[in-house]
Parts: C-alpha cells; structure tokens; sequence
C-alpha cells in the first residue's frame, strides 16, 4: 500500500524527529506513521531496500533503527529534507510508494 499523498490534510502531527513532523497514527513499534512533510516517507510501507538513500544527490535520507516493526526494522528518515532540490528520484525507486515529494507543502 502506497504513502497517502493527501496525508497532510488526512493526518495530525503528533510528533516531531530530527527537526521534521511525524504524521500520525504512532503506535510503536508496528505504526511509526508518516515522517517528514515536504519529503514525506511513510514508515509502515518503508521496507529498507535502500535504493533513495543510495539514488539521492543531496543526501535527504538518514537510516533509523526501527527494532521490531513488522516490514522492516531500519527505515529511510528524510533528516535532510530542507536539501530536497524535488529531483523526485526517490520518489521514481521506491519499490513500494512508500515516498512522497511536494514542492507545495
């Protein structure tokens, strides 16, 4: 199941992480919610294959342990997210949708 393009407007904050929003629900460690906003990564479809942090030229992209969550348990944190130059690479690799970019938000 792909990221909620629509979850700003679907979704509260409910927390923050490395100076970006953290969407929520948040029920750790299954449901660790949405992280980021202009760089959105949804870490309950994340799946840690790697491929935006590799593909990404600004380095957005930190790994997070996620010990226990049920796809993966290091996810792609977009800690850099105010370097996103919305090359949307990221967005093109993920194998699972789990990445939205928008240059409105």
């Amino acid at each position: 199941m792909a990221i909620d393009p629509s979850f700003d407007e679907n979704r509260e904050v409910v927390d923050s992480h490395k100076g970006h929003d953290v969407w929520g629900p948040v029920d750790e460690p299954e449901k660790l919610g949405i992280h980021g906003t202009h760089v959105a990564v949804d870490f309950d479809v994340c799946i840690e294959d790697s491929a935006c942090v590799e593909d990404c030229p600004v380095d957005v992209f930190e790994w997070v342990d996620t010990p226990g969550h049920p796809e993966s348990e290091r996810k792609a944190d977009p800690a850099n997210e105010i370097q996103c130059i919305d090359c949307m690479l990221c967005v093109d690799v993920c194998p699972v949708d789990a990445i939205d970019v928008d240059s409105s938000r």
